[in-house]
């Protein structure tokens, strides 16, 4: 499976930005799909997922901000980012997971915030 992700780039502090995870399979082969993000200095952690079914989880620090979604004909996942802080600044990182645990992962797309 290769993931590409777009969408990332700078922005001020309050804005917005839509990332997408572009799948070369199709995204209902896995039993989840997530976005995680890494800091300068910091361990990878994850922001949102979604399962097969639909179930969506989010780290707390991004609840009522951001939004994954996906849209099954395109093979793509998206993670809908408002409300940007500086301490969103990271790249992030699209994950898909099989139903054997193997995970892929993309390349990483940078999303810089100021304030």
């Amino acid at each position: 499976v290769q993931l590409v992700e777009s969408g990332g780039g700078s922005v001020q502090a309050g804005g917005s930005l839509r990332l997408s995870c572009a799948a070369s399979g199709s995204i209902f082969s896995a039993s989840s799909m997530g976005w995680y993000r890494q800091a300068p200095g910091k361990q990878r952690e994850l922001v949102a997922t979604i399962t097969r079914p639909g179930i969506k989880t989010y780290v707390d620090s991004v609840k009522d901000r951001f939004t994954i979604s996906r849209d099954s004909a395109k093979n793509t996942v998206y993670l809908q980012m408002g409300s940007l802080k500086p301490a969103d600044t990271a790249v992030y990182y699209c994950n898909y997971r099989s139903f054997t645990g193997v995970g892929y992962w993309g390349q990483g797309t940078q999303v810089t915030v100021s304030s």
